[in-house]
Formats: structure tokens, sequence, C-alpha cells
């Protein structure tokens, strides 16, 4: 993931922060607890593309 690329995303659903999970793959939000998946290289931020996490998941992130 380009680390300014990284710096300009936002959660389309909080407008906070994305943290690149590397090891999974996917960019988090801790404020909506959200995870977007990452597909050939571009960003899927799409709500009804993301997957919940669980508050012992975000907090790993925090």
């Amino acid at each position: 993931m380009n680390k300014k690329l990284l710096t300009i995303l936002v959660c389309p659903v909080t407008k906070g922060p994305l943290i690149y999970d590397k090891k999974n793959h996917r960019l988090i939000s801790c404020s909506s607890r959200l995870a977007y998946f990452i597909k050939d290289g571009i960003p899927l931020l799409q709500e009804e593309e993301a997957i919940e996490l669980s508050s012992e998941e975000v907090e790993k992130y925090r």
C-alpha cells in the first residue's frame, strides 16, 4: 500500500483515518469497526463490501 495514498484515504462511513493491515491485506477503520479489502492494489471502500470487526480485533490496531 502506497503510504502517500494511505494519508489521503478515509473511511467512507466516518471520514476517519484508515490503518493498513499488511498481514490480511485490508484497510481498518477503528472508528467504524470495519475492514475494507484491497483487490489488485485497489481499496474497495464500499460499506457493503466491508466486514465488521469485533471490539477485540479493533483494539489490536489502536
